[in-house]
């Protein structure tokens, strides 16, 4: 509260200098909220909001029933990786034929039936391994809080009670797809690349499973789609992974 106060205090005090015009009034106000929301936009709340967001997509997906070949399959592949490190993870299939899957900071994974129809069990554990690497090294929670910084709807909530419980269905929906089809940044996913091959190595499995992994991309979509369409080139990703090997 403390910083809170210092930050008021001095937006309030730049508006009524004589440094700021009347017509700009207005942008300082909004800047300033800008930065309160960014200061008090804790962790914590970054994964709350994940968690409201995943089962709004959830909602909206066919989530293949715990009896289907996709969902035991996936129990199977998982059983012990549900807490790494402390982390508690969560997975469940979305019926799709996409090549796709997905993580977000709060633990939630989500695989689509497509992928699991096109890869092994360790090439599926190697997407995995990618996925949980994007929420370990706090990629997927600078994404979200990425969208919900500049989220109209999260700042008018902020604005008025703070809380994230404020939010519409749609409004956590509208968040959640943003976050998910963001772009990572080319280092973050060669790091999550090579976290993915770590994660290999400790289970026993063959870390070359990550690179079988780009070629069946390759093979099926070439280089952009699904799983693969945010991340840096194939060729630059099997030099990467190769050299790490």
């Amino acid at each position: 509260m403390k910083l809170l106060t210092v930050i008021t205090v001095i937006l309030l005090s730049m508006v009524l200098s004589s440094c700021v015009k009347e017509q700009d009034y207005g942008q300082v106000v909004a800047a300033g909220l800008s930065v309160l929301i960014a200061v008090t936009l804790d962790e914590a709340e970054v994964k709350k909001t994940a968690h409201l967001s995943a089962l709004e997509m959830d909602r909206k997906n066919h989530i293949a029933p715990k009896t289907s070949r996709y969902a035991k399959r996936l129990a199977r592949i998982t059983k012990d990786i549900t807490i790494i490190d402390g982390a508690h993870f969560n997975y469940k299939v979305y019926l799709n034929n996409q090549l796709n899957a997905f993580a977000m900071p709060d633990g939630t994974v989500r695989v689509f039936s497509g992928l699991l129809d096109a890869m092994s069990d360790e090439q599926i554990l190697a997407v995995l391994g990618h996925e949980i690497g994007h929420v370990k090294l706090k990629h997927s929670y600078n994404q979200m809080k990425k969208q919900l910084l500049t989220s109209a709807a999260f700042q008018a909530a902020s604005a008025t009670t703070g809380a994230i419980g404020d939010l519409t269905s749609s409004e956590l929906g509208r968040v959640a797809y943003q976050a998910v089809n963001a772009k990572f940044s080319q280092s973050d996913e060669l790091q999550a690349d090579k976290y993915a091959l770590q994660f290999l190595r400790g289970r026993g499995k063959q870390p070359a499973a990550m690179l079988e992994v780009i070629y069946v991309f390759q093979a099926r979509l070439g280089d952009s789609g699904g799983f693969l369409s945010s991340h840096p080139s194939n060729k630059q990703r099997i030099e990467a992974i190769s050299r790490a090997l």
